[in-house]
């Protein structure tokens, strides 16, 4: 009998638990069941809150990577240059019988201009070379220059500040060919030498600051500038400058007998050099030397050239040069001349 109800607590111990057991997983399902049902979140304000739950980290493995270089097959080149050559001609004529008047005409002229830059960091070069010539030849008169220059400038410069440099410069002047002065005094053409190859020739020094605002304008200050003036050893030349009005005691500042003169003074240059309307270039430069020992004899030169392009080749030009100085003549002199001609520049 006891063991009898001994069995049945078991059993109902045994059924009790189970029952328990079952009400257990069924609250938790029931609960999983409500947790997932869709909540509109919209207007609520909800914070995620960081997982209390342990996580892994696992290692990370980095394995090198051999990037082969790449080897770039270019060099620097800290030169510019820049050519242009330029041929003008100019031609008329006219029938015996034409009677609105004129004379048969014939003008040629060239130029060559010849610029290299050179610039790294602060150090900078620059040379130009200015070759210019041309002649006229009218019916029944002798052949006349319309231009001759021979210009040559060098300039070695040190960034100071930012448009501020320190300059060092060496400049050549001189003529091709000879230059003379017609008259009619029996009403036949005359010519009498005036200048020639280094009669006049200049060679200037000069060190000092340059101010180079932008790229195409710049001022140079040269307040140590020595000016060298060669002529030749020709008595006929003398005679000619004597002639028409011009100093009989020297011959472009040079004492006569002598073929040298120094002049120390201070020189300012200013280069302009701008397009100013598309296709339109105007460039200028204004030159001035004050010797210190003779102020009154202070040299004034302004060269002003317009350039109008036409096509790739062709194109306009318009210059004028007004030049002042007292050892060559009292008076202001100028020069014009209008061409249209085949300028080729190198490189396009």
């Amino acid at each position: 009998m006891i063991k009898n109800i001994f069995v049945f607590f078991v059993v109902m111990k045994g059924f009790y638990i189970s029952i328990f057991l079952l009400f257990s997983v069924c609250a938790t399902l029931k609960a999983q069941e409500i947790d997932t049902i869709p909540i509109n979140t919209k207007d609520l304000n909800i914070k995620l809150k960081r997982s209390p739950l342990p996580s892994r980290i696992g290692t990370l493995l980095f394995k090198p990577v051999k990037i082969e270089p790449q080897i770039v097959n270019s060099k620097v080149n800290y030169w510019k240059t820049k050519t242009s050559v330029g041929i003008n001609l100019n031609q008329a004529a006219f029938s015996n019988n034409w009677q609105g008047g004129g004379v048969n005409s014939l003008a040629l002229a060239g130029i060559i201009n010849y610029k290299a830059e050179y610039s790294k960091e602060s150090y900078s070069y620059v040379t130009e070379v200015i070759l210019n010539y041309g002649k006229v030849k009218n019916k029944d008169q002798m052949e006349k220059k319309t231009v001759d220059r021979i210009y040559w400038d060098h300039k070695a410069a040190i960034q100071m500040s930012k448009n501020w440099y320190f300059f060092g410069s060496v400049t050549f002047e001189s003529q091709f060919d000879k230059g003379f002065m017609y008259d009619r005094p029996n009403n036949e053409e005359r010519a009498t030498l005036t200048s020639q190859f280094m009669s006049p020739g200049y060679l200037t020094e000069s060190i000092g600051f340059e101010y180079k605002p932008t790229k195409y304008y710049s001022a140079r200050l040269g307040t140590g500038t020595a000016r060298q003036t060669f002529v030749p050893a020709n008595e006929k030349l003398f005679e000619a400058l004597d002639e028409h009005g011009i100093s009989k005691s020297d011959n472009y500042g040079v004492e006569r007998g002598k073929t040298f003169r120094n002049d120390l003074g201070f020189q300012i240059v200013m280069n302009l050099d701008k397009d100013i309307f598309p296709n339109i270039n105007l460039k200028s430069k204004y030159m001035v030397l004050i010797p210190y020992e003779h102020v009154g004899f202070t040299n004034h030169r302004l060269d002003v050239a317009l350039t109008a392009k036409v096509n790739r080749f062709m194109s306009t030009t318009l210059t004028g040069v007004a030049l002042y100085d007292k050892n060559t003549n009292s008076r202001v002199q100028g020069s014009q001349t209008l061409a249209l001609g085949v300028v080729f520049v190198f490189p396009r």
